[in-house]
């Protein structure tokens, strides 16, 4: 389940970054919807970050 969620994850992230870097080469607006995906990927990667630290140092405190 772990493998299936990193790579629709990684899939996700290039296909938005590729969009992004497209549309501003060409000078267009990123449409609404692209913007909107790029936000809930930052935030789960920053969610991620912090469980994952959080973790670390719960294992080194015990």
């Amino acid at each position: 389940m772990i493998e299936f969620a990193a790579l629709t994850y990684g899939m996700l992230t290039s296909f938005v970054l590729s969009s992004l870097r497209r549309n501003q080469a060409a000078r267009r607006p990123h449409p609404p919807m692209l913007r909107h995906v790029g936000y809930m990927l930052c935030g789960m990667s920053a969610g991620a970050c912090a469980i994952l630290t959080g973790t670390a140092l719960s294992a080194l405190l015990t």
